[in-house]
């Protein structure tokens, strides 16, 4: 199985690094989930949107969580558009905006009135645990959903779906996490199950791959580290999961070129290899 998922994903290489290349490239083929591969726009965090762009085209990937530098908070209105024409161009959709950190109830303000010109319904944000009563208001207010961002031990804030899940429990259903399996499996937890007792309150996920359970694993491509993703991609079926599985690449981020499609490949090909026939 391992050894079949390698060489799918160097296919995947072969065929990002030649799309320019072929005279009509074709798209991937339909896997018929309810979940979609997407990117974080954290990976290009080095990047234009003319970049990102591109390097979505050629791994046949159409959903970005936008991140704000690519389209600051502050942007008109005709910026916003303009941003959406650029994606619209390259069969790209904008569906959520984050992360965005927030400390104060100005910046909770700023965010949701930025996801609101943006045309989203998703945040996925990083609120100081005091602020949680007020964004539990704010969601209310206007109809969003609000994935909680975890980061694993980097930071003391939502460490892992535990701690969103404790945090959140009693709040507005909206208000839930974005499910970062590599930061999870860092903090010492299993995303699969997190996946299988949180995924009511799991409205987007950040695909990456680990070295080690511990704040010293690092990031590394999908299928080199330790997570599981056979089991993690059954378990999306299993909970009926019609969010985004989003890469946030943090390897190479100077050259991610190839990290990215190698980890496009070998989760597309787990998704195909388990996919009941």
């Amino acid at each position: 199985m391992r050894t079949r998922l390698i060489l799918l994903a160097l296919l995947a290489i072969s065929v990002a690094i030649n799309a320019q290349n072929r005279p009509d490239p074709q798209p991937a083929a339909d896997t018929y989930e309810k979940f979609d591969v997407g990117m974080a726009g954290y990976t290009f965090a080095n990047f234009n949107l003319d970049k990102t762009l591109e390097t979505m085209e050629k791994c046949d990937v159409h959903y970005l969580c936008i991140k704000d530098f690519h389209l600051p908070l502050n942007s008109t209105d005709e910026q916003i558009a303009a941003f959406h024409a650029k994606l619209k161009a390259k069969n790209v959709t904008g569906y959520a905006v984050g992360p965005i950190y927030m400390r104060t109830t100005q910046e909770i303000d700023n965010a949701f009135e930025y996801a609101k010109r943006v045309g989203v319904k998703l945040i996925v944000g990083v609120p100081n645990y005091e602020l949680l009563p007020y964004l539990d208001k704010k969601v209310k207010e206007y109809d969003f959903k609000y994935a909680i961002h975890l980061h694993g031990p980097d930071m003391p804030l939502y460490p892992d779906a535990d701690d969103v899940w404790n945090n959140v429990k009693n709040l507005d259903p909206r208000i839930g996490m974005c499910l970062d399996v590599g930061h999870d499996t860092r903090n010492g937890k299993d995303p699969v199950k997190d996946l299988k007792k949180y995924h009511s309150r799991v409205f987007d996920i950040h695909i990456k791959d680990v070295t080690a359970p511990t704040k010293q694993g690092y990031s590394v491509e999908i299928g080199r580290g330790i997570i599981d993703f056979p089991s993690f991609i059954k378990m999306l079926r299993k909970v009926g999961y019609s969010g985004k599985c989003s890469l946030e690449h943090e390897r190479n981020m100077k050259d991610p070129f190839i990290g990215i499609a190698e980890s496009i490949g070998y989760f597309r090909g787990t998704i195909a290899t388990t996919a009941k026939r």
